[in-house]
């Protein structure tokens, strides 16, 4: 881009002016562009030569690879510039429109930080002896830069025009050199030569160079285009030919089309799918194997014939075989593999029966995904496993239509054809880890997948014919059911896997985890035991958590510690006790320290769900000297927040009752803080918490140290039911909690606690928080207390000795 010449005015260039590196360019006098600023050094110069008004100095890099060259890496002509305008980019780079004024020659760079600072020169065009012969030259590089416009797609007609109304020959030759895409060298060259005949001359010579290549590329390129003319001729021949020759039956398909109609002949297809591969093979007989269209073709036809349309194998029937398989590759899980034998039995009686949608929700490490590959062999089914976690295209359910290159099914369509079975076991991992953006919803894609009326007739866009999902056993795995879309969620069969009590990870750990470790490691069982004394410190003081992940990483510690000793040389078998992982494992990562962080008033242990499973949570209260203010802190939330109000708000309503000091709110401000404070909380189920931690401050009393509670309180002092109370009660017994204070509304819940569970804990059902207060509170100058008169709670399926309730 450029300006015509005009009169600049008297701008003064000092001796020393800051330098600014262009790259892959050279800049020339009278030339207008707007230029990139990027690099920090750049941006500091543009924004000291707007403060200061001063003009700047254009170089070329001699490498245009180079981020930050240095003086020797620039040209040492240039040209001079003042800044007309900067605009500033969103990126924080800038972006430039400078003016070029007169070309100068750097003496010495004076400074290089913060940018370039050179001593320069201004260098002055020579005035021609003969004015005609350079008018002449002018005259000349004008037509030859005509011409070179003609077939350099740079050049537009406004540089056209441009040129065309320009008279001085300087700038004429500054500016067809400018326009043009010449090598930067090149350009450089033209920069350098002062004298204004000789610049003429040598601008002709590189002019008439780049004329002939373009005209020689030009030249090529028809001789391409006849060729591929000649081509298309040769085809639509061809095409003549064959048709004749079908006339004369003299005709043979080609390899490619005889082989896809033997296929196609042989093949079992649905009717409808049969008529549009017959169709599509048609058309593909009358393509040039050449055309781009002939691939797209045969790839969709291939994967027409490759998807097991009627190919299914036969489910094993044998119940017993099944229930044995699935003991032997999973401990416990009794809810899930009673469903699968539910399935089988029923699928024993019915043989048309759909195949059931199952999703397995739990914490990490508890086995959902192996369970999946455990039910496929178990039945004698190929498994397929895709994992939703991060989708964001509905492509990637339903596929891509065929006009988009490279276009392919959906992973739906792609799994069953990698099974080569029309009924596998087809898991769809991390399901409620799916999202969502301008591509679609995959989530809206799998309810046509997922639903029993509607999956018999699945279309997926690349195929656009219907398959029959009906068949195929889905089972969906996720860490927590919120996340799933309300609509997808109903369409499945919730089945929750829970968090794995202590002896069930020790089964788990003798039975399939230490035998497998031992494999991996390329030891023999009779070259390590572990003891169960080992097993019980791996469990509660170097893992907590709901499965099982942790615990197999620390026993493939002990086999690693173990391998390096036999390949040392030992012989004799490895014995580890509890002594020896410890050694091998270091310093205990957790201990149980609810009875050490209960030894003041004011502290009270609560419990809570998390996607991972239960954790307990310890809620800390304070009071100052103040006028009542309440200060909540550890990143609550407002349900949180507000269950601390309401618990505040019953004792201040009842501080008699509760023989707490009357006004207490005038004279205090209370603080209550729950550690961790990075990890977001809320909820209403700390509500019984909260208020027994206050009550305690209020009154002196300590809180049990072995007792956890949860509840929704209300300002009437019910203690409303809550959710998780599964996963809870599992997180109080692996942190050694023996006692649990629940609502009474939640006794069914119990039913779902596994009975060794139940057989060590104690559970104090509560109606009002009166109840909490004497099943909490130890009496004053009381290490202990305990209920002043506890009742058996019977409850049919459960141990009377687990419940127990003061009446």
């Amino acid at each position: 881009m450029a300006i015509n010449p005009k009169h600049f005015g008297e701008i003064v260039i000092p001796e020393r002016i800051p330098v600014v590196s262009v790259r892959n360019t050279v800049f020339f006098p009278h030339q207008f562009i707007p230029l990139a600023i990027g690099r920090p050094k750049s941006i500091r110069l543009v924004e000291y030569a707007l403060r200061e008004d001063s003009v700047i100095g254009v170089l070329s890099q001699k490498d245009g690879t180079l981020d930050d060259p240095a003086p020797e890496d620039l040209y040492h002509v240039g040209t001079v510039a003042r800044i007309l305008k900067v605009i500033d980019l969103p990126d924080g780079s800038k972006s430039a429109f400078i003016q070029g004024i007169s070309r100068f020659r750097v003496k010495n760079f004076v400074g290089t930080d913060p940018f370039f600072i050179a001593k320069i020169e201004r260098l002055a065009d020579v005035a021609p002896k003969d004015e005609l012969k350079v008018h002449a030259l002018a005259t000349n590089l004008k037509n030859l830069f005509q011409r070179v416009a003609d077939l350099a797609p740079e050049i537009t007609t406004e540089h056209q025009a441009m040129i065309s109304n320009l008279h001085d020959p300087g700038i004429i030759c500054d500016l067809v050199v400018a326009f043009t895409n010449i090598q930067v060298d090149e350009k450089q060259s033209v920069l350098e030569i002062v004298d204004l005949e000789q610049r003429l001359n040598h601008t002709t010579y590189i002019f008439n160079r780049y004329l002939q290549a373009l005209e020689l590329g030009k030249k090529i390129q028809t001789e391409v285009q006849d060729e591929i003319s000649k081509s298309q001729r040769e085809m639509y021949l061809r095409q003549q030919m064959k048709a004749i020759q079908k006339e004369l039956g003299e005709y043979e398909d080609a390899s490619d089309i005889s082989e896809i109609r033997k296929r196609l002949e042989e093949a079992k297809l649905p009717e409808e799918v049969q008529k549009v591969a017959e169709k599509e093979l048609d058309r593909l007989s009358r393509m040039h194997p050449a055309s781009a269209e002939y691939t797209v073709s045969r790839t969709y036809l291939d994967w027409l014939l490759d998807v097991p349309w009627f190919i299914g194998t036969d489910d094993n029937m044998d119940i017993g075989s099944v229930r044995e398989h699935l003991e032997e590759d999973h401990y416990g899980l009794e809810k899930v593999k009673s469903r699968i034998l539910e399935y089988l039995a029923v699928r024993k009686l019915k043989n048309d029966m759909r195949g059931p949608i199952l999703c397995f929700v739990g914490p990490p490490g508890v086995g959902k995904t192996s369970l999946g590959r455990s039910i496929a062999d178990a039945l004698g089914r190929k498994f397929i496993r895709i994992s939703l976690g991060g989708i964001r295209d509905e492509a990637e359910i339903r596929g891509h239509r065929r006009t988009y290159i490279g276009a392919l099914p959906g992973r739906i369509i792609q799994g069953i054809k990698r099974a080569g079975s029309n009924n596998p076991v087809f898991m769809l991992d991390e399901i409620d880890k799916v999202g969502a953006d301008f591509r679609g919803d995959p989530s809206a894609a799998l309810l046509e997948v997922l639903d029993p009326e509607q999956n018999f007739s699945f279309s997926d866009h690349y195929l656009e014919v219907p398959f029959d999902l009906s068949k195929v056993m889905f089972i969906a795995t996720a860490n927590m059911q919120e996340t799933i879309i309300p609509a997808l969620r109903d369409r499945m069969e919730i089945i929750e896997i829970p968090s794995y009590i202590e002896q069930e990870k020790e089964q788990i750990a003798k039975k399939f985890l230490i035998p497998k470790q031992i494999k991996e490691h390329g030891l023999t069982e009779e070259a390590l035991s572990i003891s169960d004394e080992a097993l019980h410190l791996l469990i509660n003081s170097y893992t907590r958590e709901a499965g099982v992940r942790n615990l197999e990483r620390n026993i493939a510690t002990i086999c690693r510690s173990v391998a390096k000793e036999v390949a040392s040389g030992k012989t004799e078998p490895s014995k580890i006790d509890a002594e020896a992982a410890g050694k091998i494992l270091g310093a205990i990562k957790f201990y149980s320290e609810v009875a050490e962080r209960i030894d003041e008033p004011g502290i009270a242990t609560g419990l809570s769900w998390t996607p991972m499973g239960g954790e307990i949570l310890f809620i800390e209260a304070n009071k100052m000297n103040g006028k009542g203010q309440l200060v909540l802190t550890g990143h609550l939330g407002e349900v949180m927040k507000e269950s601390a109000q309401a618990a505040l708000s019953y004792i201040r309503a009842r501080t008699q009752e509760l023989k707490v000091e009357e006004n207490f709110y005038d004279k205090y401000d209370i603080h209550i803080h729950v550690p961790a404070g990075a990890i977001p909380k809320d909820g209403p189920s700390a509500g019984v918490t909260l208020f027994t931690a206050l009550l305690s401050l209020l009154t002196g009393q300590r809180v049990c140290n072995d007792l956890a509670m949860t509840g929704e309180i209300s300002l009437r002092g019910k203690v409303l039911p809550v959710g998780g109370i599964k996963e809870k009660v599992l997180a109080a017994h692996r942190a050694g909690i023996k006692k649990v204070i629940l609502p009474e509304k939640n006794q069914a819940d119990l039913a779902e606690i596994p009975e060794t569970v139940l057989k060590e804990m104690k559970f104090f059902l509560v109606k009002n928080m009166s109840d909490v207060v004497k099943h909490a509170l130890q009496k004053k100058n009381s290490a202990a207390r305990e209920p002043e008169k506890i009742e058996s709670w019977p409850e049919k399926g459960l141990p009377q000795r687990a419940l127990a309730q003061e009446v």
